[in-house]
């Protein structure tokens, strides 16, 4: 007979100690399960945002008065937001196209979208008011057919990359933290930013940031990056520094953006999927109905504004937002991820 103890099913599992909260502000994601709970822990992510950052796991909605002013939301309105996010915006625009109000929620990411659907039914919208629907916004004409809607009053894009997005790890989004390089918005589908670097060849990768970032060390970088294996955003971001030796830190930091701002656009195909938009645009709007549209860089802004104003003068839009629209001074200091947006908006002709 062996002399090893048999372990007791029924017996309790030991006590595991919770990872000690690691001062005011953990550097780690996954410390930082005051911010990821904020149920639970109000007062910790109201001094998060008090402080001018994003709780982790959470995203702030941008220019929300503003939006909802070009908009203009009312009762029995028929709205889409085609970039649900964590549905900061969403949450406004449904409080205003209540009652008799139907917001359709697109998302491609099948990570956060179960999460702001629970969370918006929490609030009480339920399918008559609400309902989502795993999809790009390219894909907003199926929608609405789908839904046997023949087109929106009002219609919001907010193109940038969430909160949630970005300060995953997991995600490879940014160069924060340390993650896989990946940057995926829907990593169910397409390669890797790792796949792409490594397949691409050298003149290709530096049309794509010059195209996608207007990088201005495209040739030199895309010499130094095209057909090498980097597994983490840690080493790609060491490869560009190691590219740019003569470069001062801060202005490193730039084309280190600019760099993971393009293979992101990239490997989401981000571009081609805003000129879809874009040009189904006037066939999703009634007559008289709006559309908002966030930007975040001069490649997006740049489109947004061409299309508009060759709609207008086509006769397709009667009117059109005379000058871009900023965040707020205040709005940009409590929330420095609003700097750089850029806000479109116009309206189908009657």
């Amino acid at each position: 007979m062996s002399d090893e103890t048999v372990p007791n099913p029924d017996a309790p599992a030991p006590h595991k100690r919770r990872v000690r909260y690691a001062g005011k502000n953990p550097r780690r994601f996954d410390e930082k399960y005051k911010e990821l709970n904020p149920d639970q822990y109000a007062e910790t992510v109201a001094k998060v945002i008090a402080s001018g950052k994003t709780p982790a796991g959470t995203h702030r909605p941008i220019m929300v008065a503003e939006i909802l002013e070009v908009l203009a939301p009312k009762p029995g309105d028929i709205a889409a937001d085609c970039t649900l996010g964590y549905g900061g915006h969403a949450q406004e625009i449904l409080a205003k196209i209540s009652p008799g109000g139907k917001l359709l929620g697109l998302d491609h990411d099948p990570l956060e979208l179960p999460k702001t659907e629970a969370r918006l039914r929490a609030l009480g919208f339920d399918e008559t008011v609400f309902t989502t629907h795993r999809s790009n916004f390219a894909g907003l004409p199926q929608v609405l057919a789908a839904q046997n809607i023949s087109g929106a009053d009002l219609i919001l894009a907010d193109l940038g990359v969430s909160s949630m997005q970005i300060d995953d790890p997991a995600r490879g989004f940014s160069v924060k933290f340390s993650g896989p390089l990946d940057m995926r918005m829907n990593p169910q589908r397409g390669q890797p930013v790792s796949a792409l670097v490594e397949k691409i060849k050298p003149e290709a990768l530096a049309h794509l940031l010059s195209e996608n970032a207007d990088e201005p060390k495209a040739v030199q970088l895309g010499v130094a990056l095209a057909g090498k294996k980097f597994a983490t955003t840690h080493e790609l971001a060491d490869a560009i520094r190691a590219a740019l030796p003569y470069v001062a830190k801060e202005d490193g930091h730039l084309h280190i953006r600019r760099v993971f701002q393009a293979l992101r656009i990239a490997v989401n195909d981000e571009f081609s999927a805003l000129e879809t938009l874009l040009r189904n645009l006037p066939a999703c709007l009634k007559p008289g109905g709006r559309v908002a549209i966030l930007t975040f860089h001069s490649g997006e802004d740049r489109r947004v504004k061409k299309s508009f104003q060759s709609g207008l003068w086509n006769g397709i839009y009667s009117a059109i937002a005379e000058e871009v629209i900023r965040a707020t001074p205040e709005e940009q200091n409590s929330n420095p991820r609003s700097a750089p947006a850029k806000l479109r908006w116009a309206q189908r002709s009657s």
